[in-house]
């Protein structure tokens, strides 16, 4: 009698990642976004400068590249290697966490819209709009207002970071909203989903168990294109002078720093700008990689 041994079959996770790898820009995304990452997070641990005095910083100033100072120092004598560090790791919780907050009340507002009928109109006019008002004007009256409001509770450069994520990610929900509401107008036609309706399945579970988990594969990749619009408007309002204060750095106040000295050191702009073009760029090619490898269709091509 031959035995007859039978392959496991292949999980989810392993046929998404599978068919993540082949896709070369997100490959490519995800190898340069971890670097990225290593670089704010691990290199401050590598890299430790030794303290100057005030004269000493003075006197460091506007030096050029060197073995001590690989990126130079600026306009106080302050290491610019050490400011793209601590720059990046700014910008980066920036990003990340006025994600999460535009996806959670995105996917909040969509599930709610296209599930409950009645909801469906008011939301979506509420979405629309918050998609019709200009963003940048809109998030620098934002600031103007509440930055030394808040900054009296809890300080000014933690003031300013919770304002401009909370900002950022209350102004960047709607398009998660509208791609959720598309998704859950599909999924509550299917079957299981009328199935636990007719045994008398409550709304709360029926979303929370058949309803939220099919709509994760589009909200992964809202997340991650919602990473790159969140770091590219801090870039905006910190190179417009609203963003962090100066001692408080991000890629983009770095630039804004840089721009006056663009013509004598063009490295102090291009610098913070290629690291926000590296990230929204990679950024953008994992949410492409991971739109393919979510989809069921995709998986077989």
């Amino acid at each position: 009698m031959t035995d007859v041994s039978l392959d496991k079959p292949e999980s989810q996770l392993a046929a998404v990642w599978r068919q993540f790898r082949r896709h070369k820009g997100a490959v490519f995304g995800l190898a340069v976004l971890s670097l990225l990452v290593a670089f704010v997070l691990i290199g401050p641990l590598v890299w430790e400068l030794p303290t100057l005095t005030t004269t000493q910083q003075i006197l460091n100033k506007n030096k050029p590249p060197s073995l001590a100072h690989p990126m130079g120092t600026d306009q106080i004598g302050r290491d610019i290697l050490d400011r793209m560090m601590s720059a990046g790791r700014v910008s980066l919780a920036v990003g990340f966490i006025a994600m999460m907050i535009a996806i959670f009340v995105g996917t909040f507002i969509g599930i709610l819209a296209g599930y409950f009928k009645r909801l469906d109109g008011p939301l979506m006019r509420l979405t629309d709009m918050f998609l019709a008002l200009p963003l940048i004007p809109l998030l620098l009256v934002m600031v103007m207002l509440f930055r030394d409001r808040i900054a009296k509770v809890v300080g000014p450069e933690m003031g300013a970071f919770v304002l401009i994520v909370f900002a950022i990610g209350m102004t960047s929900w709607m398009h998660a909203a509208r791609i959720v509401r598309g998704e859950v107008l599909a999924l509550k036609e299917r079957e299981y989903v009328l199935a636990a309706r007719s045994i008398g399945a409550p709304p709360r579970r029926v979303i929370l168990r058949h309803i939220l988990p099919n709509v994760i594969s589009p909200v992964m990749v809202a997340a991650t294109l919602g990473i790159a619009e969140a770091i590219i408007t801090e870039s905006v309002l910190s190179f417009l002078g609203l963003g962090f204060p100066p001692d408080f750095p991000t890629w983009g106040r770095l630039l804004f720093d840089g721009l006056q000295y663009m013509q004598l050191y063009p490295e102090r702009v291009i610098w913070p700008g290629l690291a926000i073009s590296l990230t929204v760029l990679s950024v953008n090619y994992i949410g492409d990689g991971l739109r393919d490898a979510l989809d069921p269709k995709a998986r077989g091509r």
